[in-house]
């Protein structure tokens, strides 16, 4: 089998829940050996998350594909001793604990450089690891709220909302599976040594918002929400169809709106010079939403989108995950990998992301048991059976 791209590296997991234990997830699909270090009490609470099946959570069988688990006391010497001997043979080393905890147990930047020049610490925090707000808690909630997510989610007559899921921990993760590759890169071909790579979740959401900084700073302007729309890039929304089912276009390009004016029979607007372009649609926006409106109330769902994959204008219903699992796309796409679960029922997983052509990625197994390779892990280290039986005695695994 050809080698995963990132096959010989090993990365020491220390984190709990989403953003830390997402990236170390990402490096496991793509070949790394993902050790991750839990608590001899319970572990990582994200085992007990959302649905569970048999005690245990379905969402933890997919975030610890591929890791090995390794439970350490950190609090008992001969634990954090074990934790040290694997940081020092380690590329690299994944946190997302508050700014601070890892210092109190000895485990600063400052002595993991000095036991292992090379190796690239991803710190994940909900403020980062500097500034007045670095001691706070901060969850991805928090980020998404603060990093402007929150503010323009949501109906302009309304609240702002969430999204269904813990995106803002979820782009601090790729921010730091990135922020590691450009860090292993450097010192791999630069001849650079480790070095820390510290994401903020409110900076991972920041990053993503667009032309929302120019935009104020500049004209003063703020964005605000605005439904389903998509302001200032028209047309683009979700309409309901006659049969109550609702349908996302997306038919802003200058050709793709003509088209779509055409399917629709207003011929006269796709010839309109004054809508022509974004500028002139985005200042007619109400008008033109309104035309939507009412033509897609007038056929039931699977007429519109018919007709708009005739015109080539891009459209979908909006999903359910029961939508996905018998969709030809994502079949197709190997969207869904097939494993077991412990007591040998089948079920499916989310497939890898992204594809690559030659060295893709995989899942190998399911999240493990707590401690499930803790002996493996210990010997490779060079404990004894008997230096293992020691230190499950003592309390430090």
């Amino acid at each position: 089998m050809t080698a995963k791209p990132l096959a010989g590296l090993k990365v020491i997991e220390l984190g709990t829940l989403i953003a830390g234990p997402f990236a170390a997830r990402i490096c496991a699909e793509f070949g790394a050996d993902v050790i991750k270090v839990e608590s001899p009490n319970g572990g990582d609470p994200l085992r007990k998350w959302r649905k569970l099946y048999e005690g245990t959570s379905l969402w933890w069988f997919v975030q610890a594909r591929n890791k090995k688990s390794l439970t350490l006391n950190l609090k008992h010497p001969d634990g954090l001793a074990a934790l040290k001997s694997l940081l020092a043979e380690a590329d690299i080393v994944i946190e997302n604990f508050r700014p601070g905890t890892l210092e109190k147990l000895g485990l600063g930047w400052d002595t993991l450089k000095a036991l292992n020049p090379g190796l690239v610490m991803v710190r994940l925090s909900g403020f980062g690891q500097t500034g007045p707000m670095k001691d706070q808690p901060g969850f991805g909630a928090v980020g998404e709220s603060m990093g402007g997510l929150r503010y323009i989610t949501g109906f302009e007559d309304r609240p702002p909302v969430r999204t269904g899921i813990s995106i803002g921990d979820s782009i601090a993760a790729l921010w730091g599976v990135i922020g590691a590759l450009m860090a292993l890169r450097h010192r791999e071909v630069n001849g650079g040594e480790g070095q820390v790579v510290d994401v903020a979740l409110y900076e991972a959401v920041f990053a993503m918002m667009e032309s929302m900084v120019p935009e104020f700073d500049v004209m003063g302007f703020i964005r605000e929400r605005s439904g389903n729309i998509m302001p200032g890039i028209t047309p683009s929304s979700i309409h309901t169809c006659a049969d109550g089912q609702a349908v996302q276009i997306g038919a802003n390009g200058d050709a793709i709106f003509q088209r779509f004016m055409r399917v629709i029979g207003r011929g006269d607007l796709a010839d309109d010079p004054s809508l022509a372009d974004n500028a002139g649609r985005d200042a007619r926006r109400d008008e033109l939403y309104q035309i939507i409106d009412r033509w897609a109330a007038s056929l039931p769902q699977t007429e519109v989108l018919k007709l708009l994959k005739q015109a080539d204008v891009p459209a979908s219903r909006i999903y359910s995950v029961a939508d996905m699992f018998k969709d030809p796309q994502f079949l197709a796409r190997d969207m869904f990998v097939s494993s077991t679960l412990p007591d040998g029922k089948p079920f499916r997983m989310p497939g890898i992301v992204p594809k690559l052509s030659d060295t893709p990625g995989e899942t190998q197994w399911r999240g493990p048991d707590l401690g499930e390779h803790t002996d493996q892990i210990l010997a490779d280290l060079g404990y004894s059976a008997t230096d293992i039986a020691r230190l499950r005695d003592t309390g430090a695994i």
